[in-house]
């Protein structure tokens, strides 16, 4: 991992979605294009901001599900983003130490903060791969990826906030059914996905006409069509709904469905 050419790959005048998402969240690692495509998108979805930080509550509870409940030990988080607060390997590692992470991103800015990824328990491991979603087979058969995970054992494939980035001409299903057919039984899929079903049509065309002058490619899916990524899986209760009902902790002040618009589901490789 060389963080050093990382750095020179980082083109800092074209919108990135992991650098957008810090942003949301209120971070530093972003820069003037990532910010004026963020504000392009709070301008059509004003509560934006909260749909980032309650999806980033749900990877946690799923997270600690997988670990805590369904006994999961091995992680692939793929459009990690930058580190922030809570990130798999602390979750997972917090409830079983020996847990195993890779993380994939396709941003040079990730791959320079990865050290701050790669933190494992002494059980553990962690790993980042500078690859990208596109390109499943490089991720699969990655070295590092290899190392650090036993692909005859299950795996928690984590696609989270990062499917709607995938218009349809990229094949998104495909990809998805790829990544879950090189997983034995017993892996997980756990995804989260930006929906119009919450939204009035003359919100939808507001903000699809936001998110092509971001600059960033955007889709928003319905539930419907969201559903589809989990045929032939076994959903995990309560199966589809929004990111902030999935399995809550504890009752708690959240905001409406409407203004997250996000779904997110977790479902089981039989």
């Amino acid at each position: 991992m060389n963080s050093d050419s990382a750095a020179a790959r980082i083109d800092t005048t074209k919108p990135h979605p992991a650098r957008r998402y810090d942003y949301w969240l209120g971070g530093k690692d972003n820069f003037p294009a990532d910010r004026e495509s963020a504000d392009a998108v709070a301008e059509a979805f004003p509560t934006v901001r909260m749909a980032a930080v309650e999806n980033r509550s749900f990877l946690r509870r799923a997270t600690a599900y997988l670990a805590g409940e369904a006994g999961i030990r091995q992680f692939l988080d793929i459009g990690t983003g930058l580190p922030t607060a809570g990130n798999v390997h602390e979750i997972a590692q917090g409830i079983a130490p020996e847990s195993r992470i890779v993380y994939v991103d396709n941003d040079p800015i990730v791959l320079v903060h990865a050290r701050d990824l790669l933190d494992s328990s002494p059980e553990g491991a962690t790993a980042y791969l500078d690859a990208d979603l596109h390109d499943p087979e490089r991720i699969l058969t990655h070295p590092d990826l290899l190392a650090t995970l036993d692909l005859t054992q299950p795996v928690a494939l984590m696609l989270v906030a990062v499917m709607h980035f995938i218009t349809d001409d990229q094949q998104p299903y495909e990809l998805v059914r790829r990544l879950c057919a090189a997983l034995p039984s017993g892996s997980h899929l756990v995804m989260t996905h930006a929906t119009s079903d919450y939204l009035e049509a003359e919100d939808v065309a507001r903000t699809t006409e936001a998110n092509q002058r971001s600059g960033v490619p955007f889709r928003l899916r319905s539930g419907a069509e969201f559903a589809r990524f989990f045929s032939g899986l076994t959903m995990v209760a309560p199966g589809v709904t929004s990111v902030t009902a999935w399995r809550p902790e504890e009752w708690r002040p959240h905001p409406r469905a409407e203004a997250v618009s996000m779904l997110g589901a977790v479902a089981r490789i039989p």
